[in-house]
């Protein structure tokens, strides 16, 4: 199929939920991804910060090759090799006792949120509030867009799960007053993406923790975007010293294949039984064989030495750029967001007009995500060609 076929046959038979360009991709290499036309795009946002070792990484292809000839799919009636090994390399180099895998990261908090009712109910008099933050971004299954805070996601599909209450991010007076022996749990991003990449405050985070120690209410971090070494840390709380009782994970796990996890302590685990909850597809073993590249991969010192580095590079060109149109330059690691004055949407697709692909995150945001094997020269590439784009729309 050509270019325009393809385009057409999207728009006569796929659920019209994105508006996409009018560009194909046809393949990827490292850090670039190339069209239909030939054309050559620097990618920064890495399929939604997704894909950390770039495209066509070759060890997780001859992961990935090697195990489709073996075995792809047996659901989790049956124990295999891969879903073994990476769930002992993700309890043994985190806080968790055990972890539960699924899909994507909104069925990984649709489990954090299940497993936290059912802690409450059992051991807690039955109690199910549970407290989340504005720009917060959990997902859009029903249970997960309750704790969702932006209107535009939530309101067509209301009436949601009962029992989310909304409290501002970052305000940890507001949380302390909040949080009580009727919340079960507490939902927040250690650094927030699509709500605008905002990083929360070491305070607000460990405010959290005692609040939710204090009332016997459960501490769960959505890392599934900040998690897995995008921060500079192999855990993105591990920025904040502080230690939650469930993580979710999910984007960029299996570099590229569907996949979730809810790591949870042994005391959540405890009152987790047999068919309360499961998934057909989760964590098979061709998805496990390519997650436990990434994780390997992305579990070196020198990688994460290498994000730390890079990622201070990035905000420091950014930040230096004397833009009248940068609000603000804020983020962790390659999880980079630049506030400005303007639209921010005009400004992606002028970046991708001249071969940089960026992503926004709300209105006025840029975000940057670019794989973490990103080097300098290609960081430079991407600020000017945004400074570029900057200019030209003022």
């Amino acid at each position: 199929m050509d270019k325009q076929t393809i385009i057409q046959a999207e728009a006569d038979y796929v659920l019209h939920t994105y508006n996409r360009p009018e560009i194909v991709f046809t393949h990827g290499e490292g850090m670039h991804l190339f069209d239909t036309d030939g054309n050559k795009y620097l990618d920064f946002t890495s399929g939604i910060a997704v894909t950390a070792l770039g495209h066509s990484d070759p060890d997780w292809v001859t992961a990935v090759s090697q195990q489709a000839t073996q075995l792809t799919h047996i659901s989790n009636l049956f124990h295999s090799a891969p879903q073994a090994q990476l769930a002992q390399r993700l309890v043994e180099n985190s806080f968790a006792d055990k972890v539960f895998f699924c899909n994507s990261g909104a069925e990984a908090n649709e489990a954090a949120l299940k497993f936290a009712r059912k802690v409450g109910k059992t051991h807690h008099d039955g109690k199910i509030n549970i407290i989340a933050f504005s720009g917060g971004f959990h997902g859009r299954t029903m249970g997960s867009l309750s704790a969702t805070y932006k209107a535009q996601y939530r309101e067509p599909f209301a009436p949601l799960v009962p029992g989310f209450t909304f409290l501002p991010f970052n305000d940890l007076a507001a949380a302390q007053a909040a949080i009580d022996d009727d919340t079960c749990a507490v939902i927040v991003e250690p650094i927030q993406g699509e709500g605008g990449v905002n990083p929360a405050t070491a305070e607000f985070l460990q405010g959290l923790r005692a609040a939710c120690d204090t009332h016997n209410a459960l501490l769960i971090f959505d890392e599934v975007q900040c998690g897995l070494g995008r921060t500079g840390t192999l855990w993105g709380h591990q920025q904040f010293s502080v230690t939650p009782d469930i993580m979710t994970l999910a984007k960029p796990l299996a570099g590229g294949l569907p996949i979730g996890a809810t790591l949870v302590t042994q005391a959540v685990a405890d009152v987790i039984k047999p068919g309360d909850h499961g998934s057909t597809f989760a964590a098979g073993p061709l998805v496990c064989a390519a997650a436990n590249v990434v994780f390997d991969k992305v579990n070196r010192p020198t990688l994460l030495q290498a994000v730390q580095e890079n990622g201070a590079y990035l905000k420091h060109r950014l930040q230096t750029l004397e833009l009248d149109e940068i609000v603000e330059v804020r983020g962790q690691g390659l999880l980079v967001g630049v506030a400005l004055n303007q639209p921010a949407a005009p400004i992606m697709a002028a970046a991708r007009d001249k071969g940089v692909l960026i992503l926004t995150a709300g209105d006025n945001v840029l975000r940057l995500a670019p794989a973490l094997i990103v080097n300098r020269a290609e960081i430079d590439t991407a600020v000017a060609t945004i400074a570029a784009c900057l200019e030209e729309s003022s």
